[in-house]
């Protein structure tokens, strides 16, 4: 009984962070989408891949991966993105800046890296389709 008490805590916690985390990243993400016009030539360039490539990469860690996370859908696939975005935000765009700016890629890191190991828990889609996917390809192999 305590074990499902503790396992239902996990997955409200889990969601919690998950739908929170994802929801507060897309306010930095979306206004990089609406005004990619105006950004793509000067958005940092930290890996040398190009302004107009390293901003869509920012873009698609930023809301797409927190527009899966919400739902929970592929969350620890599309924790992956959203790790390195922000672990090039912190490691490099903003390595030389005080610890004070660099603080929130910081949480977002780490809220991405427990999201990676931990998934979406039993509040997701993931929870609910994954199980339906391995029975139905379990039928066919």
């Amino acid at each position: 009984m305590k074990a499902d008490r503790e396992q239902l805590l996990s997955s409200v916690a889990l969601a919690a962070l998950r739908i929170g985390i994802a929801a507060l990243m897309l306010r930095h993400g979306i206004p990089k989408l609406l005004t990619f016009g105006e950004r793509a030539a000067t958005f940092p360039d930290p890996l040398g891949v190009g302004h107009s490539t390293s901003l869509v990469l920012a873009i698609f860690g930023e809301v797409v991966c927190s527009a899966l996370l919400i739902p929970g859908v592929l969350v620890r696939l599309s924790a992956l993105p959203f790790i390195t975005t922000m672990g090039v935000a912190f490691f490099v765009v903003h390595a030389a800046d005080p610890f004070g700016d660099k603080e929130l890629p910081l949480l977002y890191l780490l809220a991405g890296i427990v999201l990676l190991i931990g998934g979406g828990g039993r509040f997701s889609v993931d929870a609910w389709l994954l199980p339906k996917l391995r029975a139905r390809f379990a039928k066919k192999a």
